[in-house]
Protein backbone atom coordinates (compact mmCIF):
# COMPACT_ATOMS: atom_id res chain seq x y z
CA UNK A 1 0.00 0.00 0.00
CA UNK A 2 1.67 3.03 -1.07
CA UNK A 3 0.12 6.14 1.30
CA UNK A 4 0.43 9.76 0.62
CA UNK A 5 0.37 12.80 2.97
CA UNK A 6 -1.09 15.95 1.11
CA UNK A 7 -0.18 19.64 1.38
CA UNK A 8 -3.02 20.62 3.15
CA UNK A 9 -2.60 18.08 5.83
CA UNK A 10 1.50 19.42 5.94
CA UNK A 11 -0.21 22.58 6.63
CA UNK A 12 -1.68 21.69 10.21
CA UNK A 13 0.64 18.78 11.24
CA UNK A 14 4.06 19.37 9.55
CA UNK A 15 5.60 16.95 11.91
CA UNK A 16 3.27 14.09 11.23
CA UNK A 17 4.91 10.86 11.02
CA UNK A 18 2.76 7.68 10.77
CA UNK A 19 3.34 3.61 10.14
CA UNK A 20 1.53 1.08 7.97
CA UNK A 21 1.29 -2.80 8.79
CA UNK A 22 -0.17 -5.12 6.25
CA UNK A 23 -0.30 -8.67 7.09
CA UNK A 24 -2.51 -12.17 6.03
CA UNK A 25 -4.36 -12.78 9.25
CA UNK A 26 -7.52 -15.02 11.07
CA UNK A 27 -9.63 -12.96 12.45
CA UNK A 28 -11.50 -14.74 15.99
CA UNK A 29 -12.89 -13.92 18.71
CA UNK A 30 -10.61 -12.27 21.59
CA UNK A 31 -8.61 -14.59 23.60
CA UNK A 32 -7.82 -14.52 27.34
CA UNK A 33 -4.05 -13.96 26.70
CA UNK A 34 -5.32 -10.54 24.55
CA UNK A 35 -7.90 -9.66 27.66
CA UNK A 36 -5.15 -10.03 29.75
CA UNK A 37 -3.25 -7.57 28.03
CA UNK A 38 -5.72 -4.95 27.62
CA UNK A 39 -6.83 -5.37 31.35
CA UNK A 40 -3.12 -4.70 32.05
CA UNK A 41 -2.82 -1.55 30.38
CA UNK A 42 -6.07 -0.42 31.01
CA UNK A 43 -4.78 -0.53 34.40
CA UNK A 44 -1.59 1.65 33.72
CA UNK A 45 -3.51 4.25 32.06
CA UNK A 46 -5.75 4.57 35.50
CA UNK A 47 -2.14 4.59 37.33
CA UNK A 48 -0.68 7.61 35.03
CA UNK A 49 -3.72 9.86 33.90
CA UNK A 50 -6.86 11.13 35.02
CA UNK A 51 -9.56 12.67 32.33
CA UNK A 52 -8.47 15.80 32.17
CA UNK A 53 -4.37 15.14 31.90
CA UNK A 54 -5.08 12.79 29.57
CA UNK A 55 -5.41 15.25 26.95
CA UNK A 56 -1.59 16.05 27.64
CA UNK A 57 -0.43 13.00 26.92
CA UNK A 58 1.60 13.57 23.43
CA UNK A 59 0.27 11.62 20.70
CA UNK A 60 -3.32 12.85 22.56
CA UNK A 61 -2.26 16.54 22.79
CA UNK A 62 -0.77 16.76 19.19
CA UNK A 63 -3.74 14.85 17.30
CA UNK A 64 -6.27 17.92 19.20
CA UNK A 65 -3.94 20.29 17.91
CA UNK A 66 -4.42 19.57 14.10
CA UNK A 67 -7.93 18.99 14.54
CA UNK A 68 -7.90 22.37 16.28
CA UNK A 69 -5.22 23.72 13.32
CA UNK A 70 -7.96 22.15 10.51
CA UNK A 71 -10.94 23.79 11.93
CA UNK A 72 -12.52 21.15 14.18
CA UNK A 73 -13.52 20.84 17.66
CA UNK A 74 -11.68 18.41 19.22
CA UNK A 75 -14.07 18.11 22.18
CA UNK A 76 -16.94 17.56 20.35
CA UNK A 77 -15.33 14.95 17.68
CA UNK A 78 -12.69 13.17 20.53
CA UNK A 79 -10.16 11.26 18.68
CA UNK A 80 -10.10 7.25 19.36
CA UNK A 81 -7.49 7.28 21.39
CA UNK A 82 -8.85 10.07 23.51
CA UNK A 83 -12.23 8.39 23.76
CA UNK A 84 -10.99 5.38 24.43
CA UNK A 85 -9.09 6.18 26.93
CA UNK A 86 -11.66 8.36 28.45
CA UNK A 87 -14.20 5.28 28.73
CA UNK A 88 -11.42 3.45 30.62
CA UNK A 89 -10.20 6.66 33.06
CA UNK A 90 -14.39 7.18 34.20
CA UNK A 91 -14.25 3.92 35.26
CA UNK A 92 -16.53 1.98 32.88
CA UNK A 93 -15.35 -1.22 31.01
CA UNK A 94 -14.56 -2.09 27.66
CA UNK A 95 -16.53 -3.85 24.98
CA UNK A 96 -14.89 -6.99 23.50
CA UNK A 97 -15.31 -7.03 19.70
CA UNK A 98 -12.69 -9.75 18.14
CA UNK A 99 -9.51 -9.96 18.00
CA UNK A 100 -8.29 -7.54 15.71
CA UNK A 101 -10.26 -4.54 17.05
CA UNK A 102 -9.27 -5.45 20.44
CA UNK A 103 -5.60 -5.61 19.76
CA UNK A 104 -6.28 -2.42 17.67
CA UNK A 105 -7.28 -0.83 21.07
CA UNK A 106 -4.51 -2.04 22.90
CA UNK A 107 -2.20 -0.37 20.63
CA UNK A 108 -3.66 2.87 21.19
CA UNK A 109 -4.00 2.52 24.44
CA UNK A 110 -0.08 1.36 24.49
CA UNK A 111 1.26 4.77 22.96
CA UNK A 112 -1.22 7.28 22.71
CA UNK A 113 -2.04 7.29 19.27
CA UNK A 114 -4.73 6.65 16.97
CA UNK A 115 -4.66 3.34 15.15
CA UNK A 116 -6.66 2.77 12.18
CA UNK A 117 -7.11 -1.21 11.56
CA UNK A 118 -8.94 -1.87 8.20
CA UNK A 119 -10.03 -4.48 5.97
CA UNK A 120 -7.34 -4.73 3.27
CA UNK A 121 -9.15 -6.36 1.14
CA UNK A 122 -12.24 -3.51 0.84
CA UNK A 123 -9.72 -0.47 0.22
CA UNK A 124 -10.22 0.57 -3.56
CA UNK A 125 -6.89 0.95 -5.59
CA UNK A 126 -3.42 0.24 -4.10
CA UNK A 127 -2.86 4.30 -2.62
CA UNK A 128 -4.27 5.86 0.19
CA UNK A 129 -4.27 9.50 0.35
CA UNK A 130 -4.18 11.48 3.54
CA UNK A 131 -6.01 14.67 3.55
CA UNK A 132 -8.75 16.64 5.13
CA UNK A 133 -12.33 16.37 5.07
CA UNK A 134 -14.45 18.42 3.02
CA UNK A 135 -18.04 20.17 3.50
CA UNK A 136 -20.87 17.46 3.03
CA UNK A 137 -18.61 14.72 2.19
CA UNK A 138 -20.28 11.29 2.91
CA UNK A 139 -18.99 8.96 5.43
CA UNK A 140 -20.33 6.44 7.66
CA UNK A 141 -18.56 5.66 11.04
CA UNK A 142 -18.25 2.34 12.65
CA UNK A 143 -20.55 2.82 15.51
CA UNK A 144 -21.54 6.44 15.06
CA UNK A 145 -23.89 6.46 11.57
CA UNK A 146 -23.08 9.75 9.67
CA UNK A 147 -20.39 11.86 10.79
CA UNK A 148 -19.30 15.38 9.37
CA UNK A 149 -15.88 14.79 8.89
CA UNK A 150 -15.15 18.55 7.84
CA UNK A 151 -11.80 19.87 8.81
CA UNK A 152 -10.93 16.82 9.98
CA UNK A 153 -8.02 14.63 8.66
CA UNK A 154 -9.34 11.78 6.65
CA UNK A 155 -7.06 8.82 4.68
CA UNK A 156 -9.05 8.30 1.16
CA UNK A 157 -8.96 5.46 -1.21
CA UNK A 158 -10.62 5.69 -4.68
CA UNK A 159 -13.79 5.82 -3.39
CA UNK A 160 -13.33 8.53 -0.72
CA UNK A 161 -12.66 8.34 3.36
CA UNK A 162 -12.32 5.17 4.72
CA UNK A 163 -10.46 6.12 7.95
CA UNK A 164 -10.49 9.37 10.62
CA UNK A 165 -8.27 10.45 14.24
CA UNK A 166 -12.10 10.47 15.39
CA UNK A 167 -13.67 6.89 13.76
CA UNK A 168 -13.63 4.23 10.79
CA UNK A 169 -15.46 4.00 7.82
CA UNK A 170 -17.95 0.71 7.99
CA UNK A 171 -16.95 0.43 4.40
CA UNK A 172 -13.37 -1.33 5.23
CA UNK A 173 -13.86 -2.46 8.70
CA UNK A 174 -12.79 -5.59 9.25
CA UNK A 175 -14.95 -8.64 10.65
CA UNK A 176 -14.73 -12.33 11.03
CA UNK A 177 -14.04 -13.09 7.07
CA UNK A 178 -10.99 -10.66 7.44
CA UNK A 179 -8.11 -12.12 5.66
CA UNK A 180 -5.92 -9.23 4.73
CA UNK A 181 -5.33 -6.33 7.37
CA UNK A 182 -3.78 -2.89 6.78
CA UNK A 183 -2.77 -1.09 10.44
CA UNK A 184 -2.30 2.42 10.69
CA UNK A 185 -0.83 4.10 13.06
CA UNK A 186 -1.03 7.94 13.69
CA UNK A 187 2.13 9.59 15.25
CA UNK A 188 0.78 13.54 15.05
CA UNK A 189 3.60 14.50 17.32
CA UNK A 190 6.35 13.21 15.05
CA UNK A 191 7.91 11.29 17.55
CA UNK A 192 9.52 8.24 15.24
CA UNK A 193 10.98 6.72 18.48
CA UNK A 194 7.38 6.23 19.86
CA UNK A 195 5.97 5.48 16.37
CA UNK A 196 8.76 2.51 16.01
CA UNK A 197 7.83 1.28 19.50
CA UNK A 198 4.13 1.52 18.68
CA UNK A 199 4.55 -0.22 15.09
CA UNK A 200 6.50 -3.05 16.85
CA UNK A 201 4.09 -3.92 19.77
CA UNK A 202 1.58 -3.84 16.74
CA UNK A 203 3.25 -6.08 14.72
CA UNK A 204 4.15 -8.66 17.97
CA UNK A 205 0.31 -8.75 18.30
CA UNK A 206 -1.06 -9.40 15.19
CA UNK A 207 1.69 -12.54 15.23
CA UNK A 208 0.04 -13.29 18.78
CA UNK A 209 -3.56 -12.84 18.36
CA UNK A 210 -4.38 -13.07 14.67
CA UNK A 211 -1.81 -15.22 13.40
CA UNK A 212 -0.22 -13.14 10.67
CA UNK A 213 2.60 -13.58 8.24
CA UNK A 214 3.83 -12.03 5.53
CA UNK A 215 3.84 -9.07 7.39
CA UNK A 216 5.53 -5.40 5.90
CA UNK A 217 6.20 -2.61 7.83
CA UNK A 218 6.66 0.78 6.29
CA UNK A 219 7.08 4.63 7.88
CA UNK A 220 5.26 7.44 5.77
CA UNK A 221 5.36 11.00 6.05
Amino acid sequence: MNIVVSDELRTIAPQYVGAAIEADVTNAPTQPELWAEITRLTQELRASFDTTSIKERAGVKATRAAYKAAGKDPSRYRPSCEQLCRRVLQGKELYTIDALVDLGNAVSMMCGYTVAVLDRDKIQGDTLTLGIGREGEPYEAIGRGPLNIACMPVFRDTEGGIATPTSDNVRTQCDMGTKRVLVIINGYDGRRESLDDAAAYAADMLRRYAMAKNLVTSVFA
